[in-house]
């Protein structure tokens, strides 16, 4: 009889996350988004933040499927200890814009993978970004676009942003969304083996 292997479920709804995977040959048996309060807590950092959200999606998806590899991820921007937001209107974009416009600023990418025997294993990464100084037209430009609706800090660097990124200090795909060399090394520490 033929072990079928345990499968695989990303616990989010990210487009972002899900292509990732697939670049570097994961397909997820399911995507699943994960609904949880993703306000920070009182005095948390913002590492804290992000590895306390990844923690919780992968609980929260892994309850009641035994037999899964689950894997969830959070990416939080912050410039010095102030988390930015998901930017949901044009006057937030503009507001991270102004506060990444010509200096450095941290992306945190929380990993969790939790395995069918329950054990448990998570990597915080983090990438320093240099975004140049932006001018008004280029910030005009760049809200007119809607790119960075939903998007932690308000922009995504795969996108038109790209071109605002003088230099980056560690992983291209944590500022994606998803650490790949870090999620692969999570999930092979825990047993995970490609189908």
């Amino acid at each position: 009889m033929t072990r079928v292997p345990p499968r695989l479920v990303l616990a989010s709804a990210s487009p972002r996350r899900l292509h990732l995977l697939r670049q570097i040959g994961l397909t997820p048996d399911a995507v699943i988004g994960a609904e949880i309060d993703e306000s920070p807590k009182r005095d948390e950092t913002p590492r804290l933040l992000a590895l306390r959200l990844a923690a919780e999606k992968a609980a929260r998806v892994a309850e009641g499927r035994p037999d899964v590899y689950v894997l969830a991820a959070d990416t939080v921007v912050a410039v010095g200890r102030r988390v930015l937001p998901k930017v949901e209107t044009e006057a937030e974009g503009r507001r991270c814009l102004a506060l990444l416009s010509g200096r450095a600023h941290r992306v945190l990418t929380g990993v969790a993978v939790i395995a069918p025997d329950g054990r448990r294993a998570e990597r915080l990464v983090e990438t320093r970004v240099y975004f140049k100084r932006l001018g008004p037209d280029e910030v005009r430009r760049y809200l007119d676009s809607g790119e960075g609706q939903g998007k932690a800090g308000g922009y995504a660097i795969q996108g038109l942003a790209g071109a605002f990124v003088t230099d980056l200090k560690g992983s291209y795909s944590s500022v994606v969304g998803l650490p790949l060399y870090e999620t692969m090394n999570l999930l092979t520490g825990l047993g995970y083996q490609r189908p």
